[in-house]
């Protein structure tokens, strides 16, 4: 059982760290010479340009924003509330509260997720003038990716504190 317990601890360890690094980092969209995410566009990773109300889409970004910090900030807690329960619930009790909090974190960063795949197109066409052009030509970079896989590693996390049973 301490073996299982360590593997949990690890996984949503793993998870929580992913969900950190693809909010944070600057690589949901990249190209030649230039790297944009939610917060910001970078060209050679110098000359950035802060994503502020000025674009057409802001709202559109902000609720991209908000619902990666919010499955982060989720995800914390629900590692917060696991070791509380883990020491304070009777022995063959679910830790049921802990994974309703980790799938609500992992329902935050797929609407995330899947508003930064179905507005991208807006998001980079359109509002960053003279980088619109030169993003048409990017693709996914590795924080998109990591928000993707970090939507599955909170989604099995979520089910195996559902499922995990505390014994001897």
């Amino acid at each position: 059982m301490l073996v299982l317990l360590v593997f949990i601890i690890i996984f949503h360890i793993t998870s929580s760290a992913l969900l950190f690094i693809a909010t944070i980092d600057n690589a949901w969209w990249v190209g030649e010479g230039f790297s944009a995410d939610v917060w910001r566009v970078c060209r050679n990773d110098s000359n950035c340009t802060e994503i502020n109300d000025s674009f057409s889409e802001y709202a559109t970004l902000q609720a991209v924003q908000a619902s990666m910090i919010l499955s982060t900030i989720l995800s914390c807690i629900a590692f917060l509330i696991f070791l509380l329960q883990l020491f304070r619930l009777k022995q063959g009790e679910r830790f049921v509260l802990t994974s309703i909090i980790q799938l609500m974190s992992c329902l935050c960063v797929m609407i995330g997720a899947s508003i930064y795949t179905d507005r991208r197109q807006d998001f980079h066409n359109n509002n960053y003038g003279y980088y619109g052009s030169l993003m048409a030509e990017g693709y996914y970079g590795y924080s998109f990716i990591l928000a993707w896989v970090a939507f599955a590693f909170t989604f099995l996390s979520g089910l195996m504190y559902l499922v995990l049973r505390k014994r001897k």
